[in-house]
């Protein structure tokens, strides 16, 4: 005799798997709408959180995030320690009357506890997935600093939407050797091979640069371009 109890649960999971479809259709379709231009340029910066506050690369993305906020950006980041404390602290430096915002985007994880202290408006996901895409919706630009695993997934990510277009006119930049290393990696074993796995053009999107000072000048300029 067939089991009844399972036929039911094939069922049961099947509509969820339905309703979760559609949940997914439309979270998509509502995340193609992008908050109206004018309002804000905001500049989301992804890097480790295990660097230390006396370490030099913390304190050179507080100063980047200084000089962004000074230049009427909000900045966005992960929430967290290290870097991307380094990136809130320098908004709340450069911001002394509060004009712009300091953001971070948390993901819920067992060992953090909470955002740091320089978050002015802080949001909770409990997924990768839906933190990724709130970046996506929020930013204006982004500036990638040395990280881990975590960075690489968020980079790759943005990396992914701007080569196949679903997202345009948004500035990815790379800060330092660390990145510049994975376009280099990138070109040496998916475009100087024969079939090429991708196209030369896609290793163009990141902007490469060496210093902070390269980087505020590319957003500065594409701040002044998309606002103008």
């Amino acid at each position: 005799m067939p089991d009844d109890t399972i036929s039911e649960d094939g069922a049961i999971y099947e509509v969820i798997d339905t309703a979760l479809m559609e949940l997914w259709r439309t979270a998509n379709t509502l995340s193609r709408i992008r908050p109206p231009k004018a309002k804000r340029y905001r500049v989301t910066v992804f890097g480790s959180a295990r660097i230390r506050p006396d370490d030099a690369l913390y304190l050179e993305v507080k100063e980047l995030s200084r000089r962004l906020s000074a230049l009427g950006c909000d900045i966005v980041s992960g929430g967290g320690p290290g870097l991307m404390q380094a990136a809130n602290e320098g908004e709340n430096l450069g911001d002394p009357e509060n004009r712009t915002r300091s953001i971070g985007v948390r993901v819920a994880l067992p060992f953090e506890q909470g955002a740091n202290p320089f978050v002015e408006n802080a949001f909770v996901h409990q997924t990768f997935f839906t933190r990724l895409h709130h970046f996506m919706r929020l930013s204006d630009a982004f500036v990638v600093v040395d990280g881990g695993i975590g960075t690489a997934l968020e980079t790759l990510m943005i990396w992914q939407l701007l080569q196949v277009k679903h997202v345009e006119d948004v500035p990815l930049i790379f800060v330092g050797p660390v990145w510049r290393g994975l376009v280099e990696w990138a070109r040496a074993f998916m475009v100087d091979r024969d079939p090429p796995l991708c196209n030369p053009a896609d290793l163009d999107i990141p902007r490469c640069v060496d210093t902070v000072d390269e980087a505020v000048a590319l957003i500065e300029a594409h701040k002044a371009r998309s606002r103008g």
